[in-house]
């Protein structure tokens, strides 16, 4: 249908539709003719101010203005007879308006509707109105509409929608948009008794890599973090970036401990592969917490701040880890704020001592140098061990005058031992750029009375990104004082040639992690460790491994030519008692054992916990948990096959089998096993539910920390008593 026959038909539509006629012009009033009309309305179409269509009575294109088909990049002999709503579609943001074909189906008029075009590759968008027309019978005839391009304004509200709920860096979902999601799926899933999990995500070392690239390699990091989020989990969910390095995922229908676990990991594993951007290459980390609504709580509020508490707990663990909420976690932040507190007392009342670990020569099984640790002797906790003291000094502002006291007291020992065995000591990037490092260094040597040679300074490649006047100078002084330093944590994600062609360095100590990935992967983190080894020869500098625990592990860093070796395949940091035992004969030689393994971090050891039979709670001790059973103590005559719950609080119930029994000991294993809870410790895959709980009466509310509450002994009768030490 060309103009002209739109125009006629809608001048016959028009008289069809009025009753009556209408009044007579006045004389001043002057009257177009068609033709005039006709010209007007093409240049209103040419001019763009207005566009026309037309549809039959079945919804066929029978007119549209040739300008919307340039417009659109179709050409307009394709488009004319197709169905309407096969050439428009709805461009409604939200996917929630009227289809064009209900509208359409409907024969009623309509305005304002935005449409796009299915077929065309641009941008551009209408706004159509239509109005139904009828023939002379008075039957439905089709639409006379009109369009308008509002692809400008269009674009730019959705622009503006997007910046109110998304990341403008990212494209992930913002802070503002995240609560709404947690919200509305938290309340919709309380009354569908469903469950949510949520993971509070933070990044590892970032700030170092805005500080020294720069803000802008900092953005195109958290671009590169998102997408690998986003490939990452492959199950609905909603990612947000919160700010800075904080991200967050929503994950409903999932409350498996093992497979959130496994999850947390594959985020961990690869948000820790290498970057590369355009100022450098980089590596970064991720610790991540993760809570379970309504295990953990009911409201948003409560979940985010049970998903951050485990968020906490993580990255004081060591960070590159997960951790789930538990009902403890207050308790245990709370209790590792006053250490820190604390830590002042133990320097002033020397409450911290040495333990050290051998670092061995591969070629020839002698010890050639002894890792100082710092452990503090804690007047309520006891001994607290090198590990989790390194978790606490870390963030700690005393780590400096921790550094120094280690400093004096690694010489001090030193003193005593032969002169071919060197002290390491471990120097905090805070001490490393004090004014007066040098001159502490200097007098701990004098003071010792040792041998500069003898005191090995394991510097990380942190301090690199601390002021390069300072670095360099602090170096040198080193250097021309005549001490060893090594370079630590090689490979860890900052790694760069500059740093060894500016530093006088006279061994790479790989970091661990690439160690132990080499260990559980191909050949290709060997292959790393190979060319780490070629560097160092071609710098005349030696290579040092720790960690070492396999025998496999070990034979592959030998034959790879790294020199020195440390681990638990030749032995755990020992104190100054063994030490001088060892040292005793003038040298220590190792051989290393594949029965030496790094002992387990000691949890949930003589901890009272209570087991369930025939409906019955009994308190017990336990005494050791691994993933496929436990050792109990306190109940006296339980024969083998006797079935129990034990209840390890917080919800955590897991079926479990006397298979051994020895007076009040008894040896249980469970019908499903524990898994990992991400910080080396153990956890049920599932707890009892809130909604099950809330259907036998009781309020829904997050899983109590302590013993499960769920058991109503009422009339039931012990079967077994207690042994005489219980009590």
């Amino acid at each position: 249908m060309s103009l002209k026959g739109l125009l006629s038909s809608r001048s016959n539509a028009a008289a069809r539709s009025t009753p009556a006629p209408a009044p007579a012009p006045s004389a001043s009033a002057s009257i177009m003719s068609d033709g005039e009309r006709l010209a007007m309305l093409d240049e209103l179409e040419q001019s763009g101010l207005g566009w026309f269509w037309a549809s039959d009575a079945h919804g066929h294109l029978t007119y549209l203005s040739p300008a919307i088909a340039a417009r659109l990049a179709l050409p307009l002999g394709d488009l004319i007879g197709q169905p309407l709503a096969t050439i428009f579609t709805a461009a409604d943001r939200e996917e929630r308006g009227k289809s064009l074909a209900l509208m359409l189906g409907a024969h009623k008029a309509f305005a304002g509707m935005p449409v796009r075009a299915a077929r065309s590759l641009h941008g551009t968008i209408l706004r159509l109105s239509g109005q139904p027309v009828t023939n002379a019978d008075g039957n439905f005839a089709g639409f006379r509409g009109t369009g308008a391009d509002i692809s400008d304004e269009y674009h730019r509200e959705a622009e503006t929608a997007r910046l109110a709920r998304y990341d403008s860096l990212t494209g992930l979902s913002n802070r503002h948009r995240m609560a709404q999601q947690i919200d509305a799926t938290l309340t919709a899933f309380k009354v569908a008794r469903r469950n949510c999990a949520v993971m509070m995500l933070d990044l590892d070392r970032f700030k170092h890599v805005n500080d020294t690239l720069g803000h802008s390699a900092g953005d195109e990091l958290l671009k590169q973090v998102a997408a690998r989020l986003t490939r990452a989990i492959d199950r609905e969910c909603e990612i947000g970036r919160l700010g800075g390095d904080e991200f967050q995922i929503m994950l409903p229908d999932v409350d498996d401990r093992g497979v959130l676990g496994d999850l947390a990991m594959k985020i961990i594993t690869m948000l820790r592969q290498p970057y590369s951007l355009e100022e450098g290459r980089c590596v970064i980390g991720a610790s991540v917490g993760i809570a379970i609504a309504p295990h953990d709580g009911v409201t948003r509020e409560d979940i985010v701040r049970a998903a951050d508490l485990a968020l906490y707990a993580s990255k004081n663990g060591g960070r590159g880890q997960y951790r789930f909420y538990s009902g403890e976690l207050e308790n245990e932040t709370i209790f590792r704020r006053r250490l820190e507190e604390d830590l002042g007392t133990a320097l002033r009342d020397h409450q911290l001592f040495l333990r050290f670990e051998p670092i061995v020569e591969a070629a020839t099984g002698a010890v050639a140098s002894l890792e100082a640790h710092v452990c503090w002797d804690h007047p309520e906790r006891g001994v607290i061990d090198e590990e989790e003291f390194a978790q606490i000094g870390e963030g700690s502002a005393l780590q400096g005058d921790v550094g120094r006291w280690a400093i004096g007291a690694a010489c001090q020992g030193a003193a005593s031992w032969p002169d071919s065995v060197r002290v390491a000591v471990n120097v905090p990037v805070a001490l490393f750029l004090a004014d007066d490092f040098v001159s502490l260094v200097a007098d701990a040597i004098d003071s010792a009375a040792i041998s500069a040679a003898r005191l090995e300074l394991e510097i990380s490649e942190a301090v690199f990104f601390g002021d390069a006047s300072i670095v360099d100078r602090t170096l040198a002084a080193l250097f021309k004082l005549g001490v060893r330093l090594t370079l630590d944590e090689f490979g860890s994600g900052y790694s760069s040639l500059a740093y060894l062609r500016r530093a006088p360095f006279d061994a790479i100590k790989i970091d661990q992690r690439l160690v132990a990935e080499a260990e559980r992967h191909d050949s290709r983190e060997l292959g790393l460790v190979r060319a780490i080894v070629a560097l160092a020869g071609a710098l005349q500098m030696d290579t040092m491994a720790g960690g070492i625990e396999s025998a496999d592990l070990l034979g592959a860093l030998t034959a790879n030519g790294v020199r020195y070796l440390e681990g638990p395949i030749f032995s755990e940091p020992v104190d100054e008692d063994m030490l001088m035992q060892e040292l005793a004969g003038g040298a220590w030689k190792i051989e290393p054992g594949t029965e030496r393994t790094r002992r387990a971090r000691r949890r949930t050891v003589f901890r009272k916990i209570q087991v369930i039979h025939d409906d019955y709670a009994y308190e017990v001790t336990l005494r050791n948990l691994s993933k496929t059973g436990a050792l109990i103590e306190g109940l006296a005559d339980v024969p083998r096959g006797t079935q129990f719950v034990v209840d390890l609080g917080g919800g955590q119930l897991a079926v479990a089998t006397v298979t051994r029994s020895n007076g009040d000991v008894q040896g249980l294993e469970f019908e499903q096993s524990l898994i990992e809870d991400g910080s080396g410790g153990l956890c049920t895959r599932n707890r009892v539910s809130p909604y099950a709980l809330a259907a036998a009466g009781n309020p829904l509310a997050p899983l109590a920390p302590g013993k499960f509450i769920g058991i109503d002994q009422g009339g039931a009768i012990p079967k077994f008593g207690y042994a005489a030490q219980q009590g």
